[in-house]
């Protein structure tokens, strides 16, 4: 099955190896906290415009507000790890791309038509005025983005299943070449780690309502910031068991024998593994305290504590990645040719984009309250 692997890039790799998965990992952490809102936050405002009532109703509706900014804020945060992971794992990521070529191709499809959903909905919520159209879109984002990430999870987990290229390859191919049709789907990682993100935005979402509720919703009754508040803790909840049964589904699962064997013995494995679910704990247990209590700075501390949670989980889901893929290549073995022509000027565009982004989150947060 090596002849699958691309051959060794002889121009090298253009940033040293720590650098690539810093701003790999970075990215991904930023990428987290946008597409958490819209991955649960989507599906969300879809089933309360048909169950929801009164304050509930109203949830899922101001779940879409600001969810235009969210998705183009994620879909640029997702650009970073997406490069970072082509230029240092070419060998693994365009193989894998090309043996489900069409459905990964479709992603980009799928997001314009998600994306349209998402402004036609938030439009209509905006104008208190929402038609069968509206509610048809914001179905159509919520499946398409669950779909979207179905077929990264696809992607991502044949990465670092060599094993299932040569079936794919023997099942598709037409005289030798792919027909780009196939899906992972006989990966028995596939489901549990698909699954284990919906209920990590699940959680992110939660916080997110009552970051709204603090701060956004000046102009809704106190009978609404008290639903958000309940509602929240319920839904931080349902989303930690549904990530922990997922999480156990995935690493007693579907690990390998030998990262089962390092995460047990090796201590700082260990600790990060424990550290990633307890940090969980966390963010519930300040809602429940400051329930009846939310000031501005509770709400802040929630929002990092958070972030805590998405950057432990991310750091775990790339140790796991490392230890699958130094299994399949050395990328220890690619020559390092720094390209100070491309790195310098990526600096700079990222440290200018970074103080941007900030500017437009703190030009909305001083924005008037949308009724």
């Amino acid at each position: 099955m090596n002849e699958f692997l691309a051959p060794i890039n002889e121009m090298g790799l253009p940033a040293p190896i720590w650098f690539l998965k810093f701003f790999k990992v970075l990215g991904f952490i930023l990428h987290l906290c946008m597409m958490n809102l819209w991955y649960a936050g989507m599906p969300l405002a879809a089933i309360l415009s048909i169950a929801g009532k009164g304050d509930t109703k109203r949830i899922g509706q101001r779940m879409v507000m600001y969810m235009p900014i969210i998705v183009a804020l994620g879909i640029n945060f997702g650009i970073v790890p997406l490069l970072f992971i082509q230029t240092l794992h070419y060998s693994l990521y365009y193989p894998t791309g090309i043996l489900i070529a069409w459905p990964w191709l479709s992603v980009i499809v799928l997001l314009m038509f998600a994306y349209y959903g998402v402004y036609i909905y938030t439009t209509q919520v905006k104008n208190d005025k929402i038609t069968k159209l509206g509610k048809f879109s914001v179905w159509v984002s919520a499946v398409f983005f669950i779909l979207i990430g179905f077929l990264f999870a696809n992607n991502f987990s044949l990465m670092v299943n060599k094993a299932e290229w040569l079936r794919i390859y023997e099942q598709t191919n037409v005289a030798g070449a792919v027909t780009g049709l196939a899906l992972n789907l006989q990966d028995a990682s596939l489901i549990p780690r698909w699954l284990f993100m919906i209920g990590l935005s699940m959680m992110t979402t939660s916080i997110y309502l009552v970051l709204d509720s603090v701060f956004f919703a000046k102009k809704e009754s106190e009978s609404y910031k008290s639903s958000v508040k309940k509602f929240s803790v319920k839904l931080y909840i349902v989303g930690l068991i549904w990530s922990g049964i997922t999480a156990a589904w995935y690493i007693f699962g579907t690990f390998s024998r030998d990262i089962l064997d390092t995460i047990k013995t090796d201590p700082l494995i260990h600790g990060l593994f424990i550290v990633t679910g307890l940090s969980a704990l966390a963010p519930l247990l300040l809602m429940i305290l400051k329930k009846e209590n939310l000031t501005k700075a509770a709400a802040l501390l929630l929002a990092v504590l958070q972030f805590i949670v998405l950057t432990f989980n991310a750091l775990s889901r790339q140790w796991v990645q490392d230890f699958s893929i130094a299994k399949i290549v050395d990328i220890h073995r690619e020559p390092i040719v720094i390209q100070w022509s491309s790195m310098i000027p990526f600096l700079i565009i990222f440290v200018i984009g970074a103080a941007v982004i900030f500017w437009m989150l703190k030009k909305i947060i001083t924005l008037k309250p949308v009724k």
